[in-house]
């Protein structure tokens, strides 16, 4: 899974969920011509840029935990899905499984105004 924009921390992804957002209609256009892109899901969510194409529109947010950093990412060119990586200072490995539970608690706790979201993919899975 392609990291997007910038995030603060530098460690590495150890764990990831994509999440598909419920069905929302497109935005209803006034006047003739393109429909504007659709806002991020989330308030918590702040513009991303994307310093090697300007013209994309990403949508983050991190929060730190003790021991590691959740960091949920929207891009509007994919408005269907919402990413949650787990990134920690752990270099050649994955999440130990006993964190796992804990960083899925923080991504339903974060996403919870969405309402129970399905699960598209994940890696670990719990």
């Amino acid at each position: 899974m392609p990291s997007l924009g910038v995030s603060r921390s530098h460690w590495p992804v150890v764990a990831w969920i994509r999440l598909k957002l419920p069905f929302r209609p497109p935005p209803m256009t006034l006047m003739p011509g393109i429909a504007p892109p659709p806002d991020p899901p989330l308030d918590i969510l702040v513009p991303n840029p994307v310093a090697t194409d300007p013209r994309k529109r990403v949508f983050a947010f991190e929060l730190e935990k003790e021991e590691w950093v959740v960091r949920l990412v929207w891009d509007a060119d994919d408005p269907d899905l919402l990413e949650a990586e787990c990134r920690a200072p752990l270099y050649g490995q994955r999440l130990p499984r006993s964190d796992v539970p804990k960083f899925w608690a923080v991504v339903k706790e974060l996403v919870a105004p969405l309402g129970p979201l399905p699960v598209e993919s994940a890696d670990p899975r719990p």
